[in-house]
């Protein structure tokens, strides 16, 4: 079974603030969007696992998202929720291309 890659344009750098992450909707899926502090741009789902809390409204430090919610600490690399606490996010591909930022799916 062949699967379909899709690339969805849905913003540009420009237009992304590295302390405010972004909510994006692709099809069904809400997804969280950041600007780190060394330019790369991160895109995770939106939700965080513990009890849903919005993570495109969370605090941001260095490649981490805070929950606004209860403060989980979830990686933007990986998607991993740090220690003590356990679960994860859903991560996706992103590419920049001459500033415009894509989501692959």
């Amino acid at each position: 079974m062949k699967h379909t890659v899709t690339r969805t344009k849905v913003t540009t750098v420009a237009e992304l603030s590295e302390k405010l992450g972004k909510r994006v909707q692709i099809g069904p899926y809400e997804i969280a969007l950041f600007k780190l502090s060394n330019g790369s741009v991160r895109a995770i789902e939106n939700r965080c696992p513990h009890k849903g809390g919005v993570l495109s409204e969370g605090m941001i430090s260095e490649n981490s998202v805070f929950c606004p919610m209860h403060d989980w600490k979830i990686n933007l690399d990986n998607g991993k929720v740090h220690e003590p606490d356990i679960g994860c996010v859903k991560t996706y591909q992103v590419e920049v291309i001459n500033d415009e930022v894509y989501i692959i799916l």
